[in-house]
């Protein structure tokens, strides 16, 4: 029987799945033994045995968790476990090419609410010093910018600092991999969605809330800085919603 016979009756094997099981066996073997950062694991010898798998099922597992930030290897201790940095994971995954419009508005969704959300560290932690970065941002700043569509570099400069503000370097590192929402807004064509009911603070006026008011009322302020957004979106999703009740009833 030919090779093309073969290919054509049999199927070829798919490992992955047995991958993946030794994956899952060893993330829960490690909290099993309540495995701490810096705390090694068995060799791959051990596991090959231990386990009943080839070394290449073995191998290729490990290194799904290296790229997972689960575990990494050290000279003279071997592989050992490591805090996973949940950023450089994510930011890994955040190609705006490869990302469909569905998934950037859900990021761009969560941005909103992200920043709508992070008065109390931001009034804990602001500093003087901090207040005049934000006042210098806002001072390059169009006057009227609540009558033209913002500036990216203007959007990333002061928010950017607000997320710096909070102290929190997860956040901080997080509205890095937002940083494509930016774009989404002009490249979706969001931003030129028309708006009923034009409400807006600007940038100094957030900026006056964080010198002379409170964590809720910066979140009021956010919350009416951010809401044109809000109503382009929601506009958006009403009018799918028409074409899809419109389509249905043809």
């Amino acid at each position: 029987m030919s090779t093309e016979d073969l290919s054509t009756l049999l199927q070829a094997v798919d490992t992955r799945s047995l991958v993946d099981k030794v994956e899952m066996n060893l993330i829960e073997f490690f909290i099993k033994k309540e495995l701490q950062p810096g705390d090694s694991i068995p060799k791959e010898m051990e596991l090959v045995n231990t386990m009943g798998v080839s070394r290449t099922v073995i191998r290729e597992s490990l290194n799904r968790l290296k790229t997972m930030g689960i575990i990494e290897s050290k000279k003279h201790k071997g592989t050992i476990i490591k805090s996973p940095d949940l950023s450089v994971l994510l930011q890994k995954s955040m190609i705006p090419h490869i990302l469909d419009n569905s998934t950037l508005k859900d990021i761009f969704e969560l941005r909103l609410v992200l920043e709508i959300g992070m008065g109390d560290l931001i009034f804990r932690r602001i500093t003087p010093k901090d207040i005049e970065e934000l006042e210098a941002i806002v001072d390059e700043e169009p006057e009227f910018s609540e009558d033209i569509l913002f500036d990216i570099s203007h959007e990333i400069k002061f928010h950017g600092k607000l997320y710096e503000i909070t102290g929190n370097e997860t956040l901080r590192n997080f509205q890095q991999i937002l940083l494509p929402v930016f774009n989404y807004v002009y490249d979706s064509g969001l931003i030129h969605k028309p708006i009923e009911n034009k409400r807006y603070i600007s940038h100094k006026g957030i900026v006056d809330t964080l010198k002379n008011g409170s964590p809720d009322e910066f979140r009021m302020a956010m919350r009416k800085h951010l809401e044109n957004h809000f109503q382009r979106i929601f506009t958006l999703e009403q009018h799918g919603k028409k074409d899809s009740v419109s389509t249905d009833s043809k």
